[in-house]
């Protein structure tokens, strides 16, 4: 019996202790700056928390993505896009590229800590519940990466937080592809950009897309040119509408 009981006790509270003391040695560290933090904070410190409320909380434009007031918008148009034609009918993002999620994203991209999916997609879940369009999307489709870029990379990020959203038996599609290895945009001008991705993009033979409403998903918009690329590749290819959904705006003036 004096057994069973030490057995029963560890079960139910051997973990908590060996929890503990692995938090006593080896005590956490915030994802994003370092500090020392318990696991109560659940992987931030109250810092970058704080940093990452106030970029997902920010208000934008629900036409271009851009950061907005409310009392900016008319007729569904902030100042800037007012003039502006876009390929796709909409676009809904977690937050703006700065502080904590700039640097949650970049890790996730460029440190293969895939990991972070998992904590980046429901705030980007979240925002599309949001948008009010989800009913009417059929295929959510990744913005694609060459197989080239790919093949070095290891993944494709915008496909991992396609795949993570879930939305009932809405599915995934690859059939978007990009047929061209085009040179990172970062350093680009806006007009730059916009050339650099023109006709980069297809879709795989045999795959039309008629008659569907199709959720294009992607980490980081800068300039737009790439979502309008490829909503422009997917309406030729018989979509009736696409929407935008990204991780984070990081707009620069044209």
């Amino acid at each position: 019996m004096e057994t069973q009981g030490l057995y029963r006790w560890f079960t139910s509270r051997g973990g908590q202790l060996i929890e503990g003391l692995s938090h006593l040695f080896w005590p956490g560290r915030c994802l994003v700056c370092r500090k020392s933090i318990c696991a109560e904070d659940d992987h931030l410190c109250s810092v970058c928390w704080q940093n990452l409320s106030k970029s997902v909380a920010s208000d934008y434009c629900r036409r271009c993505g851009r950061d907005v007031s409310p009392f900016g918008i008319i007729n569904g148009r902030c100042g800037f896009c007012q003039d502006k034609t876009f390929q796709f009918d909409g676009i809904v993002r977690a937050g703006a590229y700065e502080s904590t999620l700039r640097a949650l994203i970049l890790a996730f991209k460029f440190s293969e800590k895939t990991e972070l999916c998992d904590r980046l997609s429901p705030m980007l879940k979240y925002s599309v519940a949001a948008g009010g369009f989800m009913d009417e999307v059929d295929t959510v489709t990744p913005v694609p990466l060459h197989w080239r870029r790919q093949l070095w990379r290891g993944f494709n990020q915008s496909h991992l937080l396609a795949k993570s959203l879930k939305f009932g038996s809405v599915p995934v599609s690859s059939d978007l592809v990009r047929i061209r290895n085009t040179v990172q945009q970062w350093d680009l001008t806006p007009p730059q950009r916009r050339r650099n991705v023109k006709g980069a993009f297809a879709l795989r033979k045999g795959h039309p897309f008629d008659n569907q409403t199709v959720l294009l998903v992607d980490d980081i918009t800068t300039s737009s040119a790439t979502l309008n690329e490829c909503a422009k590749t997917l309406k030729a290819a018989g979509a009736k509408k696409v929407y935008a959904a990204v991780l984070a705006t990081a707009f620069h003036d044209d």
